[in-house]
């Protein structure tokens, strides 16, 4: 038998090897939603996701329709891209509160594509040729054709990312550095909108340092700003900050919170047919919107040579804002989400979308918080949405004509606020890490100074740098005079009180980089000493640098009795953010199992860190100078609590 014959026989085998059950459990993981479907409790969850879907479905069309201007293409084709990519991630994510569809970011990503391919001074094709598809102009059609190549090619690189299970190495996306991307794109969304807010005519503007030309552009004809609209936005942003408070100031008392965008929009829209506003006072509107859904069509394939770089800031920035959703959502409400998974949800739901003139698709803070104040419970509200936005497709859209374009704009800026409000972390970082705060800093201002995947870029080198000069002055061994811990725990007296006590020695510093490892193999020894049917051992643990642990048996085992961890820190000579997180997770994870925490041989700077976050509620000490301290005071609680016992008796 030949090589050849040989693997093809090999092949065959594995083929033939494959079960039904394996064909099942794949569908499964792949298809998150034969998992939750069957499951789906119709009674309790149906009426919140309903009041869900329908908040939500009011966002989703302000949004879609102001994200789709933001993208320079025209407002319908923001519903579009509110309607199928949710429906994908719905069958593909993992995220039972994200709300995927329109993303700021991502529209602002995909402009700097448009402008480029099909500036807006072209005059090949006018607003009256209305011979392409859904009697829209070629040249809007045009620019829709490249948004949509961007989607196509930036969902490609995601499941190419998928493929590859590059999901694991989000890793090197810290949380400082995500907070601070996302604010500076916020950011520069605001200022791509200050033209509406104030009525001007101004040209594209983007590139290196484009965020200080615009602002140059408006004060040097600070002249040509429309009271109208400025009197308008003002007016509108107003009410929409004011309201949006009071709801959530009052959301457990009331039932279903006031939809001021959807109030806001009616109101103004009435008011300007009304009284005229386009053609008396020259406000802008959203104008003509198109009925139904049109044909599929292929995205312009000879374009994607030229969206390259935008595709992968689409890819890159989209995923890793819809990933920070998705894991604290699943912190939250407590389910996992997979993160090379929802690189494949993320990429087909801008692949398939990109075929029905979609543009770039992404997961919203907005969207995702407005799930969680209004009591979402599984990826149903989102479905619900997407019926109504397809009611609003073929009967409400006509409608929408004289929507100000001002008010559009208010509603972007207002939805941004929970972006801008990330400012605030600024305070955390300083208190937390020096060096955490200086790398927001800078990458808030690559961010605003270049685009949203260069400050992501910055950001993540500049943080691997960092690490890298940080960690070879790092104290990796720790010598212990270890003869005090074995006598104490070999006396037969502490038997009773020290069982069920292990103790880990952390000699590596916490960042990023092992912060996840080190919270999973703490778990790891708590579930296994958990799940044990015998007494356990006092065992004195030996830890290596990513958190794992080795132990050897120090006393004969005694009756069963409350387990206790004592976490050796004398090791950690410095941390981050996102370390100092992991370890109070472990707190947190330890006392929900009943688990006392002890934290012995601590830097000032740690204890200080994890006193600020507010999350260490015990009524015992936690923080100890030396791992004998811990040890007596383990003994003196537990001989403490026996005492009483007896009494009682």
């Amino acid at each position: 038998m030949t090589g050849t014959e040989r693997k093809r026989s090999a092949v065959w085998r594995k083929i033939h090897a494959v079960r039904v059950e394996d064909i099942k459990l794949w569908c499964v993981r792949r298809l998150p939603i034969l998992k939750w479907v069957p499951v789906y409790n119709w009674k309790e969850n149906l009426i919140p996701d309903t009041v869900s879907g329908m908040m939500l479905a009011i966002q989703q069309v302000s949004q879609g329709l102001a994200f789709a201007v933001l993208s320079s293409v025209h407002p319908v084709f923001g519903l579009y891209g509110s309607f199928f990519p949710v429906i994908i991630y719905a069958i593909f994510g993992m995220g039972r509160h994200v709300a995927t569809g329109t993303f700021a970011l991502t529209s602002l990503i995909s402009a700097n594509a448009v402008e480029r391919l099909v500036p807006s001074i072209s005059t090949n094709f006018t607003a009256n040729n209305n011979s392409g598809a859904l009697g829209l102009s070629e040249f809007e059609m045009q620019r829709i054709g490249v948004a949509a190549a961007v989607s196509f090619l930036g969902g490609l690189i995601q499941v190419a990312m998928f493929l590859l299970h590059l999901g694991s190495a989000t890793f090197l996306l810290t949380e400082p550095v995500i907070s601070a991307m996302t604010t500076g794109a916020a950011t520069h969304v605001v200022t791509s909108q200050v033209k509406y807010l104030l009525g001007m005519k101004m040209p594209y503007i983007s590139g290196p340092l484009g965020f200080f030309q615009i602002y140059a552009y408006v004060f040097e004809n600070i002249r040509s700003v429309q009271l109208e609209a400025l009197l308008l936005s003002l007016l509108s942003i107003v009410v929409l900050v004011l309201v949006k408070e009071l709801n959530e100031k009052f959301k457990r008392n009331i039932k279903v919170v006031l939809p001021i965008d959807l109030v806001l929009i009616i109101t103004t829209s009435v008011a300007c047919y009304y009284a005229d506003m386009e053609y008396v006072y020259g406000l802008e509107v959203v104008g003509h919107i198109p009925e139904g859904i049109p044909s599929p069509r292929a995205p312009p394939m000879n374009v994607l040579p030229e969206v390259v770089t935008e595709a992968f800031g689409v890819a890159l920035v989209g995923y890793v804002a819809s990933l920070a959703l998705a894991q604290g959502s699943a912190k939250k409400f407590k389910y996992t989400v997979d993160d090379n998974q929802e690189l494949l949800a993320h990429g087909l739901s801008n692949v398939i979308p990109s075929f029905f003139f979609c543009i770039p698709s992404a997961a919203a803070m907005g969207r995702t918080a407005l799930l969680y104040s209004t009591g979402a419970r599984t990826q149903v509200a989102c479905l619900i949405s997407c019926a109504l936005i397809l009611v609003v497709i073929y009967a409400v859209g006509p409608m929408l004509y004289w929507m100000p374009m001002c008010v559009l704009a208010s509603i972007i800026v207002v939805g941004l606020k929970g972006m801008l409000m990330q400012f605030r972390d600024l305070k955390k970082y300083w208190n937390m890490d020096k060096i955490d705060w200086s790398i927001w800093v800078s990458t808030y201002v690559f961010t605003i100074c270049f685009a949203a995947n260069v400050g992501l870029l910055y950001g993540v080198v500049c943080t691997i740098v960092i690490v890298i000069f940080r960690f070879p002055r790092a104290k990796t061994l720790n010598l212990k005079n270890m003869k005090e811990v074995e006598y104490k725990y070999k006396t037969e007296d502490n038997c009773e009180s020290l069982k069920q006590v292990k103790i880990i020695s952390v000699n590596n510093p916490l960042v990023f980089l092992n912060a996840r490892k080190f919270h999973a193999d703490l778990i790891e020894i708590i579930l296994k000493d958990s799940t044990s049917t015998q007494c356990e051992q006092n065992t004195l643990l030996c830890s290596f640098p990513n958190g794992s642990s080795h132990g050897e048996s120090l006393l004969q085992p005694c009756h069963r009795e409350r387990h206790a961890l004592i976490l050796d820190c004398s090791g950690v000579n410095f941390f981050d953010y996102t370390g100092v997180s992991a370890l109070l997770q472990v707190y947190v994870d330890c006392k929900n199992r009943h688990i006392d925490v002890l934290l012995a041989n601590c830097k000032a700077s740690l204890i200080k860190a994890m006193q600020y976050s507010g999350n260490l509620e015990s009524e015992n000490p936690v923080f100890f100078e030396s791992i004998s301290s811990a040890v007596g005071a383990i003994q003196i609680n537990r001989n403490y609590s026996k005492f009483s016992e007896q009494s009682e008796v």
